[in-house]
C-alpha cells in the first residue's frame, strides 16, 4: 500500500518532510536523516520543491531514489507557477515512470519582486487537474489553518479551500502553533460539506530568526507565550532546538486528542528532534 489516500483510509498516518539539499554535505545529512528516521517506520515522507522550480531535478531524483530504496513511499511537492504545461507533463511522466504514486500539488509563490513568473498555470486546482490527467496519482493540496496569506477574507479563503480539497485526496497544512486554528478550520470546512482529510503539519523549529521569518511569510501566528520563550533562547542553538521539540510534542498531543487523520512532522533534514518527539509521545 503506497498511495496516501489508501494509507489514510486504513488509519492515522505519521509522516516526515525533508527539503532538497544544495551542497554535498547537505546531501550526506539528508541521507543520514532519512536512514535514521526509517527506523520509525513512517507512513510516507515528502520532499519540498524550490521556488519557481529551483530544485526541480534534485527533488525529482531524491524522491525517486527514496521511493526505490525505502519501505515507505516518498511524495514530491510540485508547484505550477512559472512552469509551462509541457514542463509539468514531462516531470509528472518521469515520476510515474519512477514508481511515484503521490503528488502534493501546489500553486507556488510568485516572484518576491512582483514580476510576472510566466508559465501556463496560476492556481493549484489547475495543477491538480493536470496531475489527474497524466497519471493515477494520489493527490494532496495545501491548507492554511490561519488563512492563505493572499486571501481577501475568511469566507472566501474557506470557500476556495473547500473547492480545492474537493478535487484532492487529502490536504496537508502549513505549520501553526495553536491547535485551535486547525480545529476551527476543520469545523468551517465541514460546514461547507468538505469531508477530505486534512493532515496537520507540525514544525519542531531549530532557529529563532528562521521561525519568525517563516511565520511572517506564511501568516502563522506566534503566540505571545511562545514569543517570550523564543526571546529567551535566541542565540542558543541547542536550547532553541529543545524548545522546538517540546512545543511540537505538546501540539501533537493536542492534535491527537482532536482525532486528526495523521501527523506530518517537518524533519528539516535532521533526525534528532523527530526521534525525541516520538520518545516524548511514547511511540
Amino acid at each position: 500500500m503506497t498511495r496516501i489516500a489508501d494509507l489514510l483510509a486504513a488509519g492515522p498516518t505519521w509522516s516526515f518532510e525533508f527539503f532538497p539539499p544544495k551542497t554535498p554535505d547537505g546531501l550526506v545529512a539528508f541521507d543520514e536523516s532519512v536512514h535514521a528516521l526509517a527506523a520509525l517506520e513512517p507512513s510516507y515522507v515528502s520532499v519540498t520543491y524550490g521556488a519557481l522550480g529551483a530544485t526541480r531535478d534534485t527533488t525529482r531524483d531524491l524522491v525517486i531514489r527514496v521511493n526505490r530504496e525505502q519501505a515507505f513511499p516518498a511524495m514530491p511537492h510540485l508547484t505550477c507557477v512559472g512552469h509551462t504545461r509541457a514542463e509539468l507533463v514531462e516531470l509528472l511522466e518521469q515520476y510515474r515512470a519512477g514508481g511515484v504514486e503521490n503528488i502534493l500539488a501546489l500553486a507556488g509563490d510568485p516572484p518576491a519582486d512582483g514580476s510576472d513568473p510566466g508559465g501556463d498555470f496560476t492556481y493549484a486546482t489547475e495543477l491538480v487537474e493536470l496531475v489527474r490527467e497524466v497519471g493515477d496519482f494520489s493527490v494532496g493540496v495545501a491548507a492554511f489553518p490561519e488563512l492563505h496569506p493572499r486571501s481577501p477574507d475568511r469566507a472566501t479563503d474557506r470557500r476556495l479551500l473547500a473547492a480545492k480539497l474537493a478535487q484532492a485526496d487529502f490536504g496537508l497544512t502549513q505549520f501553526f502553533f495553536n491547535a485551535d486554528h486547525y480545529r476551527v478550520m476543520v469545523e468551517e470546512l465541514a460546514e461547507l460539506g468538505c469531508e477530505t482529510p486534512v493532515i496537520p503539519g507540525v514544525m519542531p523549529f531549530a532557529s529563532v530568526p528562521g521561525t519568525r521569518r517563516m511565520a511572517a511569510v506564511n501568516g502563522s501566528e506566534i503566540p505571545a507565550w511562545l514569543d517570550e520563550h523564543l526571546d529567551a533562547v535566541d542565540g542558543d542553538a541547542e536550547a532553541t532546538r529543545r524548545l522546538g521539540v517540546q512545543v511540537a510534542t505538546d501540539l501533537v498531543g493536542q492534535l491527537l486528542e482532536l482525532g486528526v487523520p495523521g501527523v506530518h512532522l517537518y524533519a528539516l533534514n535532521r533526525a534528532q528532534s523527530i526521534e525525541e518527539i516520538y520518545a516524548n509521545l511514547g511511540r
